[in-house]
């Protein structure tokens, strides 16, 4: 595997969480009553779209071609959150925990990525400024989450 498929396959997979995570926030606005929380969750899937956009332009520089669609564990995710408002009669409290843990997993896989060394200099400061953003939605929704 070249370097640039090496690479750009790592972005293809953050490119697939960001829809994932986007089509979830969606889900989430469309599952709480608080105002508050509904602006939140549509400004984060607003968010996760530009990010997306952003890593596919960037795996379009390495010449390699962007995934369109989440992954298949981030349907199933989607699913599972779906099943969990229904039978949660919309506990804002267990959405909120599950985007937590949405997040996490999400700032892990963009910890995991920044670790490559051969990641060139404009992939590295746009991942990280992704991976900002991302802890910031975590300290955010841990408030929240105190707060409900």
């Amino acid at each position: 595997m070249k370097y640039t498929e090496k690479i750009s396959n790592k972005l293809n997979e953050l490119l697939e969480k960001n829809y994932d995570a986007e089509k979830g926030y969606l889900n989430s606005a469309d599952n709480v009553d608080s105002p508050k929380l509904k602006i939140f969750f549509k400004n984060r899937a607003s968010e996760r779209s530009q990010f997306a956009k952003e890593i596919r332009t960037e795996i379009l520089s390495y010449g390699q071609i962007p995934e369109d669609d989440g992954s298949f564990k981030g349907t199933m995710h989607r699913n599972w959150m779906s099943l969990k408002s229904l039978f949660s009669s919309n506990d804002e409290e267990a959405i909120l925990e599950e985007a937590i843990r949405g997040e996490k997993a999400s700032y892990n896989e963009y910890k995991e990525i920044l670790q490559e060394d051969a990641l060139a200099p404009s992939t590295r400061k746009m991942l990280e400024f992704q991976m900002q953003k991302i802890q910031s939605a975590i300290n955010i929704l841990m408030v929240e989450e105190e707060l409900s």
